[in-house]
């Protein structure tokens, strides 16, 4: 195998790769650093009839104890270049890093991103933003390059922003497992460097206050956004309709009022439901729903996947039963189902 593709790796726990620290050994594990080496690894994989699974830093996915029965790749294509009011990235790069260079050059429009974990890949591919719709990277993605693997051959294509079919943590991208994002320009705006700086600190401020520490994936559930808007469309009939939705514990009137509230907003938080079903705490193993923020669940220390998703049906479970709308992970599965 090593001559196939020069530098792969046998038996890597994955666990060491990802932000929640859970998983268990890939069978093979290779690091692209650039595009051709993503490339080779793709065309070794098919010539050998072996799964892959790609990813980038590691956060909001979680990885079965079993590990991955295949090649699984890490990007780490860390290229960038700001021109103007732009910057060509490669997937790999951390938004962290980006954050900063954006505000050296005193380009504003990625603010939101302070304080994130992760890659630009897995952003673009999750449409990741803050805390709402109306702040994400499909806002200033200009266009990305993919690797399109087909069954036959592997071609390299390029995206505009409308071609990309961003939506609530959700893109094209994220829909096509045969999509691999490999760089994006994105289009920022000219900002003055005190104002940006003052927005990162306060940005940087509120998560503080609301992410626990310790290992997690990030948020767990998707938020209840008029970008979701069969769900969100629900859940705002039932708040009308009714002061008690019947059924399981039912809503109270308090309850209601804080519904109520999230509406005006424009958004209903997974961890609010979560947490008046009374699972702020609960463990099961080494895992445990955040008592700060009831859509994290902390790995306590040697928790494993298998606690987690007992604790994912859970909460699904509770919340179904008192508000009658199923919970949808924004986390990611690998392998898919497990």
């Amino acid at each position: 195998m090593d001559k196939l593709l020069p530098g792969i790796r046998k038996k890597v726990l994955l666990k060491n790769y990802t932000t929640f620290k859970i998983g268990g050994p890939a069978k093979y594990f290779f690091i692209a650093k650039t595009k051709k080496d993503l490339i080779s690894a793709i065309k070794t994989a098919k010539k050998i009839r072996l799964p892959f699974f790609i990813f980038g830093g590691g956060s909001n996915l979680l990885v079965s104890d079993g590990g991955y029965n295949g090649l699984v790749v890490k990007m780490e294509n860390k290229k960038y270049q700001v021109e103007n009011n732009k910057i060509f990235c490669e997937a790999g790069v951390l938004l962290s890093r980006l954050v900063t260079e954006s505000t050296n050059y005193g380009l504003a429009g990625l603010e939101w991103a302070a304080g994130l974990p992760g890659t630009l890949g897995g952003a673009i591919y999750g449409n990741a933003g803050w805390p709402s719709n109306k702040k994400n990277i499909s806002s200033i993605v200009e266009s990305v390059e993919v690797l399109k693997v087909a069954s036959r051959k592997l071609q390299v294509i390029s995206y505009a922003n409308r071609d990309c079919q961003f939506g609530y943590r959700e893109s094209v991208f994220k829909k096509n497992k045969n999509l691999i994002i490999l760089n994006a320009i994105l289009k920022l705006k000219k900002g003055n460097k005190k104002n940006i700086k003052k927005e990162i600190a306060d940005i940087i401020k509120k998560r503080g206050k609301k992410i626990p520490a310790g290992f997690s994936a990030g948020s767990v559930f998707k938020n209840f956004t008029p970008y979701r808007p069969v769900l969100y469309t629900k859940f705002i009939k039932m708040i009308k309709q009714t002061k008690n939705l019947g059924g399981g514990v039912g809503v109270e009137s308090k309850e209601l009022e804080e519904l109520k509230k999230f509406k005006e907003i424009g958004i209903i938080p997974a961890a609010w439901l979560i947490e008046k079903c009374g699972l702020k705490g609960k463990k099961i193993g080494n895992a445990k729903i955040s008592e700060k923020h009831a859509n994290f669940i902390i790995n306590l220390g040697n928790a494993e996947a298998k606690d987690v998703k007992s604790l994912i049906s859970l909460a699904k479970k509770a919340v179904k039963n008192k508000f009658h709308v199923e919970l949808e992970e924004e986390i990611q599965y690998s392998p898919p189902k497990f």
